[in-house]
């Protein structure tokens, strides 16, 4: 199946028209305009190596329904008794420049470069990209950045520079976005880490008509988040799921 080339000044093709790879498109701009598109339709950029810029829609879809969410056991009690503190959007540069460098065991190299550095942090400019920290005092020891519309969360990357941190800030940030009454994480594609999480997958056709619908009835919570949940919150909020 043979892949569009995207130019600037024409619409990203539907996610169904996908080739086997979940690729929907190649080339364009990494425009806020673009992203905003690509999010709202259930597409993703993904830059690989010495290629333009390849947008996804692959299915099925990894997403974590924030109605029935899990946590393991061991990370349960890691909330009640941690130390750690947990914040959004006072980091968003340094947290994307540690998901870019942070090296991953089962990761030779970075996806996010300068152009996506630029680009998200336009997104946050704009109020719609956000981030979460974590922190051991002053020390920023791990955290996640994603993008936000309606009622869903297009989670991106994250990382750990202390055991276990990057998991106790996504399982309160979790927690956060199940206050605030959203729908969904979207996590891209599958990892036993999310799966832990109560991470499931779904139809593309499935996500794409669940992430309209969540565009229509909610609307956009834009500017800079605060977290107002505690990791020990969050150890009750999971204990009543």
């Amino acid at each position: 199946m043979t892949v569009p080339w995207l130019f600037d000044n024409q619409p990203l093709p539907p996610p169904n028209t996908a080739n086997e790879d979940g690729i929907v498109a190649v080339g364009g701009a990494l425009s806020v305009p673009r992203l905003r598109e690509a999010y709202g339709q259930g597409i993703f950029p993904w830059p690989h190596e010495d290629l333009p810029m390849l947008w996804f829609s692959p299915d099925p879809r990894f997403v974590i329904h924030l109605d029935s969410p899990t946590a393991p056991k061991s990370l349960l009690k890691k909330l009640k008794s941690t130390t750690l503190h947990i914040t959004m959007d006072t980091q968003f540069e340094r947290v994307v420049r540690h998901c870019a460098n942070v090296p991953r065991p089962d990761q030779n190299g970075t996806w996010i470069t300068q152009d996506i550095l630029d680009a998200y942090l336009e997104l946050h400019q704009e109020g719609i990209a956000h981030s979460v920290e974590a922190w051991d005092g002053n020390t920023l020891v791990g955290g996640l950045y994603g993008v936000s519309l309606g009622g869903c969360f297009f989670g991106e990357s994250m990382f750990a520079l202390q055991p276990e941190a990057s998991k106790i800030a996504f399982a309160t940030f979790i927690s956060q976005l199940g206050d605030w009454q959203f729908d969904l994480i979207d996590c891209q594609i599958h990892t036993d880490h999310l799966a832990r999480f109560g991470g499931v997958f779904m139809p593309r056709s499935d996500y794409c008509g669940a992430i309209k619908e969540s565009q229509i009835h909610n609307s956009t919570r834009k500017g800079k988040w605060e977290m107002t949940l505690t990791p020990l919150d969050a150890h009750r909020f999971f204990k009543t799921r």
